[in-house]
């Protein structure tokens, strides 16, 4: 089992309590493969024979990831599914805070306690400058990494921030070269060519391996901040992009999309060699911010609004207050990702023509 003990899973399963305490979980237990509410841990089996699993979905001939919050019988009987899937635990609906000094100081209380939990053997921390990244540096007197091209917004943004926060930062210039290097190695960890995926993996990818080569084996991150806290402008405006018509409708929507995205980002960092460590992603953190109601998501058009103010408790106001560019975008990577696929032939007139070229990268590197 990884995560949570085998002890701590079965009690979850007996009282179906969604957030049992720790960081999520995944594994075996009692004949069954279970994975936590959120999706916190990847899990696999093989499509026609789910007594055939892993945590790694290269070890499987055609994986079959058991879905988050449910229990997948090992068993040679397979369903018309193609699998024996049952729920176990769907997202809480606590009532939602009323006071808002309550819920900055319980946001701020679940994050210390949180991050109070970490262990510092082998750890460094993946640092772009933002406020989620910074609220986990503030507890670790441990080397800071960023990945970035040169002139990227990423790194100056880290450079500064680390400024603030009187911290070592550690500067990963990504050059042309590491991208078509490593866009094999991260689309087959990852099981995906798509280009969004391969974008926002890459930048992690070569931050990662950085830290490994520096000897450190473990990598804090700052994931699930923004979907917990309403960091997205489609749930600032609850608009066409998702189903809910509310700000924290669409927040918990957002959330449950944690399933998908979680094992990109574990399976990007194990295949660089560290283990992720995600302090905001604790049942703590996660059971206070599903009571947040939508004007604590966001306030006046500033996104993450209570998140922000309890930041202010670990990082400094210019930090907890400043915005921030998705990491494709803030390290350049998509941009230039873009320009080796044109350089490639892939032209943009081409349906989709990133991940055509991710692609044929793949291809090359398998044969």
């Amino acid at each position: 089992m990884q995560g949570a003990s085998t002890d701590v899973v079965r009690r979850a399963i007996d009282t179906a309590a969604a957030l049992p305490g720790g960081n999520g979980f995944a594994g075996e237990v009692d004949g069954r493969l279970v994975r936590d509410v959120l999706g916190r841990y990847p899990l696999f089996s093989e499509e026609d024979d789910p007594t055939t699993w892993s945590y790694d979905p290269t070890d499987l001939d055609s994986p079959n990831s058991v879905p988050a919050g449910c229990a997948r019988t090992i068993t040679d009987e397979i369903g018309d599914d193609g699998n024996d899937d049952q729920r176990l635990w769907d997202l809480p609906s606590p009532e939602p805070f009323e006071d808002e000094a309550d819920a900055v100081s319980a946001i701020r209380e679940a994050i210390e306690g949180s991050l109070g939990d970490v262990s510092g053997d082998g750890l460094a921390v993946a640092f772009s400058g933002g406020v989620d990244s910074a609220v986990v540096a503030s507890a670790f007197d441990y080397p800071l990494y960023v990945a970035g091209f040169r002139d990227s917004h990423d790194v100056e943004a880290a450079r500064t921030a680390a400024d603030l926060m009187d911290r070592d930062l550690r500067i990963v210039d990504v050059s042309h070269e590491d991208i078509e290097r490593a866009v094999p190695e991260v689309a087959r960890a990852i099981g995906r060519t798509n280009a969004m995926d391969v974008q926002i993996a890459l930048p992690l990818y070569l931050t990662a391996e950085r830290a490994r080569a520096d000897g450190y084996d473990r990598l804090a991150v700052g994931q699930g901040a923004d979907e917990l806290f309403g960091g997205y402008e489609k749930v600032a405006r609850a608009d066409h992009r998702v189903e809910a018509e509310t700000v924290r409708g669409a927040a918990r929507e957002t959330i449950r999309t944690l399933a998908q995205q979680l094992p990109r980002d574990i399976l990007t960092l194990r295949a660089a060699g560290v283990e992720p460590v995600a302090p905001l992603l604790d049942d703590r953190v996660v059971r206070e911010a599903l009571r947040l109601p939508g004007s604590m998501l966001v306030s006046d058009d500033v996104r993450k609004w209570t998140f922000r103010r309890s930041a202010r408790a670990f990082v400094p106001d210019e930090i907890a207050t400043r915005d921030k560019k998705a990491v494709q975008y803030g390290s350049l990577v998509a941009r230039e990702l873009d320009r080796l696929a044109r350089q490639a032939g892939y032209k943009r007139r081409m349906d989709d023509h990133v991940t055509k070229y991710v692609r044929s990268r793949l291809e090359s590197t398998d044969q």
